[in-house]
């Protein structure tokens, strides 16, 4: 289980990299952050407030079953696929501070 959590935070630490270097252009960052807050209220649903991080890195695994429909209708922008694994890292590091067992 160490392996997938430590491959999923490596992931996870690249999606919100990707997500960051496009700070400079508002046109670009602003709906991939409103992509990013649709998978975490979704994650909220289905990890809930107490976990870890084996269980987000298992929620992970899934995740491309449920967060494109998370963000189709609600964020969902031109080319916003192409994005789908950075929004879905970043998303998933960001929830990932609050697991009971995170460590920087």
């Amino acid at each position: 289980m160490a392996v997938l959590v430590e491959t999923a935070r490596q992931e996870w630490e690249e999606g919100l990299r990707r997500l960051e270097a496009e700070r400079g252009d508002p046109a670009r960052y602003e709906p991939l952050l409103a992509q990013v807050e649709a998978v975490r209220e979704e994650l909220t649903r289905r990890v809930g407030g107490a976990f870890t991080l084996a269980e987000l890195a298992e929620a992970y695994r899934q995740a491309d079953r449920w967060s494109r429909e998370a963000i189709s209708g609600r964020a969902e922008v031109r080319g916003w696929a192409g994005w789908l694994a950075a929004v879905q890292g970043a998303a998933f590091e960001l929830y990932s501070h609050a697991a009971s067992d995170y460590k920087p």
